[in-house]
């Protein structure tokens, strides 16, 4: 057993970021500024993007999207139970009401043929969330978005790099929403990337920063003008030079750390690959998972102990590990307000009660990975039905 705690996952952070962020502090521009509009350029042309727009979290990005797409009270917006609570909070922050439909039981992302059976006349957007890192089945929800003309909102807090059928997620006209939260595949501590058509950001760069016509962060630069008008009640939703220093020396390394990623997966794929008492994530063929997440599922009939004893049994072998997620609809105010059930949703209820996710990070040696492996086994072997 391991003498010091793994934990779950924590930032990769090197000596690139650090002297990117210390020149940031000294050249006296630490809120948004030049560098945060070259992390936006240079994170568009990664992503292929046709613009994108920095912001203070992924949360600001989904909600500016729905803002732009003129969400409001009346309205539905279709979207998973399996996320976290931000994707849906920001549907209630508009006005709308958020309509959960169940997941796929294989990726666990939302199910494109449930969206077309939920949609009604009050249903404006979809807001898919490419779960762990797996994109979503992005073609027959777009097809329903058309036919019903229905905004796409994608939240890709998972999903950088990301691929569906070739193409990065976030490469369309639609808006996409990316987290750089610390625990992130790409991290800038705290923040987040909108893309979309150039229109869309153009509008969210106002609404992003207080409704001001102009581009305000230039407001203390020699070429800026002190001033501006209001056009629209807007939000603080902008990223600083100081996160976007970490920004780009993380985009930079971006290629190797996916590549660590997938070489831990494989690492954990060939370890479990024979145990018929847990079932491996997986990756369907059409895309190329970000493997932000490593969700382990167990299989309950086959063990004698429960997933949250497992998870306690894990932190006793100082491995440390997390649950994505609580299901939305099993949460006191959804279940008040809508009337849900635990079993109302019965795929992603099961999916979450039976997950645990693995230690999954650049940072990660193979001998911690073998820990991993050799605990989860023990505990495995030791706990049979």
């Amino acid at each position: 057993m391991r003498d010091t705690f793994l934990p779950f996952s924590p930032p990769y952070i090197g000596d690139e970021e650090i002297a990117e962020v210390v020149d940031s502090l000294r050249s006296g521009w630490i809120t948004t500024g030049p560098k945060t509009k070259r992390f936006e350029k240079e994170f568009a042309a990664y992503v292929g993007a046709p613009a994108a727009l920095a912001l203070s979290s992924c949360t600001a990005g989904l909600h500016t999207a729905l803002v732009l797409g003129g969400i409001g009270p009346g309205d539905e917006v279709i979207t998973t139970p399996i996320t976290f609570t931000a994707t849906v909070a920001v549907i209630e922050h508009t006005g709308a009401r958020p309509v959960l439909v169940d997941v796929e039981p294989d990726t666990m992302n939302i199910d494109p043929r449930l969206v077309r059976e939920a949609v009604t006349e009050r249903t404006r957007a979809v807001m898919a969330v490419h779960y762990g890192g797996h994109p979503c089945d992005l073609d027959p929800l777009r097809d329903v978005c058309r036919e019903h003309r229905l905004l796409l909102v994608e939240d890709a807090a998972h999903a950088v790099p990301a691929k569906y059928k070739g193409r990065f997620v976030g490469s369309g006209d639609n808006p996409v929403s990316f987290s750089f939260y610390a625990t992130k595949n790409l991290t800038t501590a705290e923040g987040g990337m909108l893309t979309g058509s150039p229109a869309m950001i153009a509008q969210g760069v106002v609404v992003s920063l207080h409704g001001m016509d102009r581009d305000a962060w230039k407001r203390n630069d020699r070429t800026g003008s002190w001033r501006y008008d209001i056009v629209t009640p807007g939000f603080k939703y902008n990223m600083t030079d100081i996160q976007a220093a970490i920004g780009l020396q993380q985009l930079r390394r971006l290629e190797a750390m996916h590549a660590r990623r997938r070489e831990l997966v494989a690492r954990y794929n060939a370890a479990f690959g024979d145990l018929d008492a847990c079932e491996l994530p997986v990756e369907r063929p059409e895309v190329q998972h970000a493997w932000h997440l490593y969700p382990l599922r167990l299989r309950s009939e086959r063990l004698a102990i429960t997933r949250d004893a497992f998870i306690e049994e894990l932190r006793a072998r100082n491995i440390g590990t997390s649950v994505h997620f609580i299901p939305i609809h099993t949460f006191t105010y959804y279940r008040e307000r809508y009337g849900y059930r635990p079993q109302d949703f019965p795929v992603a209820l099961d999916c979450s009660e039976r997950e645990i996710s693995l230690p999954l990070h650049p940072g990660l040696s193979d001998r911690d990975a073998d820990d991993v492996i050799e605990a989860v086994r023990g505990i495995i072997g030791e706990n049979r039905a």
